[in-house]
């Protein structure tokens, strides 16, 4: 059984997702905070700090953030900054709830390759 079974459909839903762009400096995400948005990043380059310590930086068009906030239904876990204008798809957790593990799930495979997508819990 696929996970998604209509890519196109989901793929399609994609499409009509609002995009938003923060410029550089600005918060994306923050930590503690509960926005029940989940956010795929569409062009431009971010980093990911836990208590003012950069852990990551992400370029990687369709990079998701936010997934296991909204999934889990618990706080973001990190900071998210815009180090330069980065555009995002946007869903929030009205749009995307009865699709949930099919959005975190995205394009990828089996349900381990899922745990290795491009997302960045946050």
């Amino acid at each position: 059984m696929a996970i998604i079974p209509d890519k196109t459909a989901f793929q399609n839903s994609l499409a009509d997702l609002a995009v938003v762009t923060y410029q550089a400096g600005e918060s994306v995400i923050a930590d503690g905070s509960k926005t029940g948005r989940l956010l795929i990043l569409k062009k431009g380059t971010v980093a990911i700090e836990k208590e003012g310590t950069e852990i990551a930086k992400v370029t990687e068009p369709g990079a998701v953030f936010g997934e296991l906030s909204l999934l889990l239904d618990q706080p973001h876990t990190a900071d998210v900054r815009a180090l330069e204008t980065s555009q995002f798809e946007r869903g929030r957790a009205s749009r995307t709830k009865s699709d949930r593990g099919a959005l975190y799930c995205q394009d990828a495979g089996p349900p381990a390759r899922c745990r290795q997508s491009r997302s960045y819990s946050t």
